[in-house]
């Protein structure tokens, strides 16, 4: 199996606070992989360096046989990495499909002047990035709302479009920041549905950050965990679920009243 993306000895550091401390992990090209951990753990520090919107105070990511180091942040998604975000940031004025057709920027070549006359290039990447967002479109299910505009949305359905921009970029590795969060119960299994379909119908490659444990057990092939920025546990959702450093994590140092304890048990269980 080829590995998709090295992460070695990653470090950040915010003045005196090391968000992310040390951390090594690769990803499989293929896997469906999770990130968890309790709030603060430096999750979304660690997406930030892997996605390029924040530069490691030391330690190197490896994306597909690339130093990222070498790599303008601006460049990252050219590269292959697509990305969603914990807050959405979606263009609340535009369509569902202006939307999505931002992720095809990285694939323009047109010049200044082809755009202005709108021949030759500009038309043939027009028409290939309309075909293909009505592709995503119809993979995600979103065609009733393809039209509308997206601030009038529910909350879960933006959240459909800002993974539908995600796939736009077409990804080889797809970053997830935790899609599920503020969903009701169908849309959560709606979206791990999709996930699994991602990685087996488009072939890309899946790292999540997750709080939902059950999704996270029920759809990932491999776990990460990690607790005040270090990595403390990984292995397969068996592996981690009985690990009881994680439980430790979760559970935190002191001993919890024996029916938070239940539920906290139950959660990194189920």
């Amino acid at each position: 199996m080829t590995t998709l993306l090295a992460v070695e000895n990653l470090s950040k550091s915010f003045g005196g606070l090391k968000a992310v401390a040390d951390v090594s992990l690769d990803v499989t090209a293929g896997e469906i992989c999770s990130v968890i951990g309790p709030n603060g753990a430096g999750k979304t520090t660690l997406f930030n360096i892997i996605s390029g919107v924040l530069r490691p105070t030391a330690g190197r990511v490896i994306f597909d046989g690339t130093d990222m180091a070498t790599v303008s942040p601006s460049r990252f998604a050219a590269k292959g990495i697509g990305r969603t975000f914990q807050n959405l940031a979606l263009f609340k004025h535009g369509t569902v499909v202006e939307n999505i057709l931002t992720g095809r920027h990285t694939h323009l070549r047109s010049s200044v002047l082809d755009a202005v006359l709108f021949f030759g290039r500009t038309r043939r990447e027009e028409i290939e990035a309309r075909r293909r967002v009505e592709e995503i479109v119809e993979f995600l299910e979103i065609e009733h709302i393809r039209d509308a505009i997206v601030g009038t949305l529910s909350y879960g359905q933006q959240k459909r479009v800002e993974l539908a921009r995600a796939l736009a970029c077409e990804p080889k590795l797809l970053l997830l920041d935790e899609m599920v969060s503020g969903m009701n119960q169908e849309e959560t299994e709606d979206i791990a549905r999709f996930v699994l379909d991602i990685r087996d119908e488009l072939g890309i490659t899946v790292l999540m950050i997750e709080h939902e444990m059950r999704i996270v057990m029920d759809i990932s092939d491999r776990v990460h965990v990690l607790n005040f920025g270090r990595k403390i546990a990984e292995g397969t959702p068996d592996e981690v679920r009985g690990d009881s450093a994680v439980r430790e994590a979760y559970l935190g140092g002191q001993r919890a009243p024996a029916s938070a304890e239940k539920k906290a048990v139950t959660h990194v269980s189920a």
